[in-house]
């Protein structure tokens, strides 16, 4: 009895340790799951960004191919105006020389001869060698070679981060996590998502709030810092780069940041500029809304990415999303992501919180960080996968509406739900206003939230999708998707 006891606490021991293991691996399967989701997300947008490019290419060279079709055209139709002209007028001079050829008069004759003959003589002359010849050619002398692109694309391939960038990437500043506060700054950023390189600190970089040179305010590990003793009421620009035993990684997108008056003031608001391409900023974070600065938002401050030489005022942008709402001209961005705290179980989260899909095929529920309560607000939504026909919904919800369900089956939310085909709007399991349209992978998805008007609206690939949603809209509203695992916004 002692000996086999001795032998079962030893069988005991390793049945536990296999427990163990086996939570690690399932462990292991949850995150290779959300490691995937998040590559797949990251590997789609490389390739979409290299269509992008090969598409802008391609209309510059049809560009090209038209100039040269309207130049050969025009040296044509120029040539047979000319040659018209001169065909008509070596007519007529045949003509009226058939015609003195006929006249019986001898002496008549002879006074018009002479000068009839030198005139064929030169008109005969005047089409000589070339004349008769097209001055252009039918043939397009442009060949794209495109075998070298076409070699790039059939090797395009992972590779090793490690052995072939030894050097860290750039970082990304998180610019909903980047502030001013008085005149204390916070800045916030981090590693691409697909590097692996090693990364030993960072060195972030401040102007003198006056355009001057940049210099340095913090070396270190950290990912955040806050740069206190700035001036009231300046405008700093803020860059920050990486390094290893390698090397220094290139800068990071400038950061521009405004420092808050020298006032204790929280009502006033400030103009934010953003760059002409609204995509470059979707890349960043594709949840912005509009609204007065609340004790909410994180200090005054406005910011943008220097990628356009070229800016337009945001009242410019909104308005021409609805030309019938009023949009003050002062007026701040709200950055925002998905929520895992509030968030079904099912829901599986990437792309720092900004891409979500769902492990069931049952409609789970996530909402966004931030709720309105007034003000006007627009957010889009891409569809980055859409398998199977199934209906996402998308909209606002109260924060305790029902997770396991599709969004709008209870009186807690206000949406859209959608197929390849037409969309419904519902609320409180209400189905109403069916509509003709539908999404595929790639579509966007527009919620326009007016709570000075107190209605929703919807758009999809920025056409409004049916009338107004719904209206008589008071409360606080979170920015809110259901979906299951056959979609990935």
């Amino acid at each position: 009895q002692s000996q086999l006891s001795q032998a079962l606490n030893g069988l005991s021991d390793r049945a536990k340790e296999a427990k163990e293991f086996l939570v690690q691996l399932r462990n292991m399967v949850q995150q290779i799951q959300e490691n995937s989701v998040e590559f797949e997300a990251c590997l789609v947008a490389q390739c979409d960004a290299l269509i992008d490019a090969l598409n802008r290419r391609k209309a510059q060279l049809l560009s090209r191919v038209n100039k040269e079709h309207e130049h050969k055209l025009k040296v044509v139709r120029d040539q047979i105006s000319h040659c018209t002209v001169k065909l008509r007028q070596t007519t007529g001079l045949m003509e009226y020389c058939l015609e003195v050829i006929k006249e019986n008069d001898p002496s008549g004759f002879l006074q018009i001869s002479d000068a009839l003959i030198r005139r064929v003589h030169m008109t005969e002359d005047q089409w000589g060698k070339g004349t008769l010849t097209p001055r252009m050619t039918t043939d397009f002398d442009l060949n794209l070679d495109n075998a070298p692109l076409l070699q790039s694309i059939h090797q395009l391939d992972f590779v090793q981060m490690k052995v072939s960038s030894p050097v860290p990437a750039p970082p990304i500043l998180q610019l909903e996590e980047c502030c001013t506060h008085n005149n204390s700054a916070t800045l916030s950023w981090k590693q691409p998502p697909l590097s692996t390189v090693q990364v030993e600190g960072y060195i972030l970089e401040l102007d003198d709030g006056n355009g001057g040179q940049f210099r340095e305010v913090y070396v270190g590990k950290e990912t955040m810092c806050t740069v206190d003793g700035l001036h009231f009421n300046s405008t700093y620009s803020a860059r920050v780069k990486a390094f290893n035993k390698s090397g220094v990684s290139p800068y990071s997108k400038t950061l521009v940041l405004q420092t808050s008056e020298d006032t204790q003031s929280e009502e006033q608001t400030l103009p934010f500029p953003v760059p002409l391409e609204r995509s470059q900023l979707r890349r960043m974070s594709p949840f912005s809304s509009t609204l007065n600065l609340q004790p909410s938002f994180s200090g005054r401050s406005y910011f943008e990415l220097r990628s356009s030489a070229h800016q337009l005022s945001l009242h410019s942008s909104l308005q021409s999303l609805n030309s019938a709402v009023d949009i003050k001209k002062m007026v701040a961005v709200a950055w925002f992501s998905f929520d895992p705290a509030s968030a079904h179980a099912d829901i599986i989260f990437s792309n720092d919180n900004l891409t979500v899909t769902c492990n069931s095929y049952d409609d789970r529920v996530v909402l966004g960080k931030t709720g309105f309560s007034k003000g006007l607000h627009y957010w889009e939504l891409s569809i980055d996968r859409y398998d199977n026909h199934p209906d996402p919904a998308f909209g606002v919800a109260r924060i305790d509406v029902l997770k396991d369900a599709m969004l709008g089956k209870d009186d807690k939310a206000w949406a859209m739900y959608v197929d390849n085909n037409r969309s419904w709007f519902m609320h409180n399991n209400s189905h109403t206003n069916r509509t003709e349209g539908g999404i595929t992978k790639g579509a966007t998805v527009g919620v326009l939230l007016d709570l000075t008007r107190r209605t929703l609206t919807f758009s999809i690939n920025e056409d409004q999708q049916g009338p107004v949603a719904f209206e008589n809209l008071e409360g606080l509203f979170f920015p809110a998707v259901s979906l299951n695992r056959n979609v990935q916004v």
